[in-house]
């Protein structure tokens, strides 16, 4: 097992422990606004000692980072020190045992299918799969949810929402106009399969996944 896979095995044993697992799914919760430990603490019913340490240990496993910042929004003398907050961490673990290498086949894949201009076969596939994997669903956040997208609403627009998750951001990174065209195909795909008043477009941004979603109006 080289290094790397012992990293993942290592992040992934990070949280078997429970506690240190709903603190990891609370920070998840807040969609990449940064969470201090007393939030951590209140949602949790524990003590403010407990929380940072779970937190911490989350941190050394490479699942969370931590940033500083003050709450009050106050600067200069008295306005007391910058707390500690956490986020997610960017990076991506995964474990096989024994190793397999799907990450490297859909590159390969991804490789292929751009070389070939096959994008157009690509989109229609992922509608397609789009499609039947929505019917029958009746919630946008939760059939968001339920594909790795961390779906948030906009609080300054509550007719958009934002997916604060790719599940393919790593090929996104590697094939963006490739993945992200065959994200929104299957995104506008779930969306037409369960029949909801939503529309998915193209919205790249720093930080999140390239597709937004849009409330259809109504006359």
């Amino acid at each position: 097992m080289t290094s790397e896979n012992l990293d993942d095995l290592a992040a992934v044993a990070a949280l078997t422990d429970g506690v240190r697992r709903s603190a990891y799914q609370t920070v998840a919760g807040h969609h990449g606004i940064p969470v201090g430990r007393d939030e951590v603490a209140e949602t949790l019913g524990i003590g403010r000692t407990l929380a940072a340490f779970h937190l911490d240990k989350l941190v050394d496993a490479g699942l969370l980072e931590v940033s500083y910042a003050r709450r009050s929004g106050r600067t200069g003398p008295g306005a007391g020190r910058p707390a500690k907050l956490y986020h997610l961490a960017a990076g991506e673990h995964a474990v096989s045992v024994p190793p397999r290498a799907y990450r490297a086949a859909a590159e390969l894949l991804a490789e292929a299918l751009e070389l070939s201009a096959a994008d157009e076969t690509l989109n229609r596939v992922a509608g397609s799969h789009g499609r039947r994997a929505g019917a029958g669903h009746d919630d946008v956040t939760g059939l968001l949810t339920e594909h790795g997208y961390a779906p948030a609403a906009d609080p300054g627009t509550p007719d958009r929402i934002e997916l604060r998750n790719c599940p393919f951001h790593r090929l996104a990174e590697q094939f963006p106009p490739l993945i992200c065209g065959m994200n929104l195909a299957m995104i506008s795909g779930l969306l037409e399969g369960a029949g909801l008043e939503w529309t998915a477009r193209m919205d790249a941004a720093s930080g999140r996944c390239c597709v937004t979603l849009s409330k259809n109006k109504t006359d």
